[in-house]
């Protein structure tokens, strides 16, 4: 080519590219942190896919069958770790298992001689079979009041709240939940005794001696959760005394497991919590009552806390902070009216009676 003459546009744009070309490997091997990385990587990516897994096969035959002091001690930390997990699983198993059937505790009373003229009265509960449970009749066409036992506890024990309620004219109904008196089955802490307790309300409101649009609800932890659950969408009940309440029952399996003196444990609340929903698992979408509080606005309730169960006495609290008036709150020493001395318990008995009285007077309505 003359000098001075134009070279080829494709001569030029190729001698570009020859540059571009240069300056991208000088560039990438100015990025290697060492000499022969470059070298290795390229080795890497045209490893064939036999010697990938041959590799692989010897990491898991070490796992399997270590050799090296650090793959010893992982082996040992993952070894322990399994065992520790099976071992809380399976306590907590155990230990919902003893919960959810509590030693039942039958009540041996001669209602034929027992004072207040009680009537044994029988009704079946969809898919829990059949209940019985004593009503005490009061003014004819006045309110009920229908008493619900706590945890460990039966429709025995709580006669002399009935007999309390009874002289003050009140219609009185107890009976035992699953669990719990003379019934078998287990306990799920409020989500299927809230069906117990409702066939019970209906069965009563159809009878001619009693008003059946005025129902009044007492409950002791498991008693008040179902009794607050069956509230919640009954347009019948008129007032509510709720002792040591909770907000769902995951909560007593908690309390539970405290009491056996294992919440201390790492994890074995929540593995308990856990196989109590397994158990429950139906109910696993059931919102907490306290979502649902607003649908108690215009119903009396009165709420106590316990000081000697810190754990339900906070969860009471928090429950009545968000429910809707009217609401009351009591703070009384000791918990649980079935454990407590004569005296407590009369003082315990005075102040429902007198709630009662007040929001849910025993007056007289037509029947038919």
């Amino acid at each position: 080519m003359r000098r001075g003459a134009k070279r080829p546009r494709q001569v030029i744009q190729m001698r570009h590219k020859e540059k571009e070309f240069s300056g991208r490997t000088t560039r990438a091997v100015l990025r290697c942190d060492e000499p022969g990385q470059l070298f290795r990587k390229k080795r890497a990516a045209n490893r064939p896919p036999a010697q990938l897994h041959r590799r692989r096969m010897q990491f898991f035959f070490e796992l399997r069958y270590p050799t090296r002091w650090y793959t010893k001690l992982l082996t040992a930390l993952l070894a322990l770790v399994f065992f520790a997990v099976l071992a809380i699983t399976s306590i907590a198993a155990f230990l919902v298992y003893r919960i959810v059937k509590p030693q039942r505790s039958s009540s041996e009373i001669n209602m034929a001689s027992f004072p207040g003229r009680p009537e044994i009265v029988q009704f079946d509960v969809p898919q829990s079979g059949a209940r019985e449970g004593w009503f005490f009749p009061g003014l004819r066409g006045a309110p009920i009041i229908v008493l619900c036992h706590g945890y460990e506890s039966s429709k025995g024990e709580l006669l002399t709240l009935v007999s309390a309620l009874q002289d003050h004219q009140y219609n009185v109904f107890v009976f035992d939940f699953a669990a719990h008196g003379a019934n078998g089955g287990i306990t799920t802490f409020g989500y299927k005794e809230a069906d117990e307790l409702r066939t019970a309300v209906d069965m009563l409101a159809a009878r001619n001696d009693v008003d059946p649009n005025r129902f009044g609800f007492w409950g002791y932890n498991l008693g008040a959760y179902t009794a607050l659950r069956e509230a919640e969408g009954d347009k019948r009940v008129r007032a509510l005394v709720l002792d040591s309440v909770y907000d769902q029952p995951e909560q007593m399996v908690k309390v539970g497991v405290e009491r056996n003196g294992l919440g201390s444990f790492p994890f074995m609340v929540r593995a308990a919590e856990l196989s109590f929903e397994y158990l429950n698992n139906e109910h696993r979408q059931d919102p907490p009552l306290s979502k649902r509080l607003t649908a108690l606005n215009g119903v009396p309730t009165l709420f106590i806390q316990a000081l000697d169960d810190p754990e339900l006495a906070a969860i009471t609290r928090q429950m009545f902070l968000k429910a809707p008036e009217p609401r009351d709150q009591a703070i009384i020493p000791h918990g649980n009216f079935t454990g407590l001395t004569d005296e407590d318990k009369r003082n315990y008995e005075n102040r429902v009676v007198s709630f009662f009285l007040l929001r849910l007077p025993a007056t007289s309505m037509p029947v038919h």
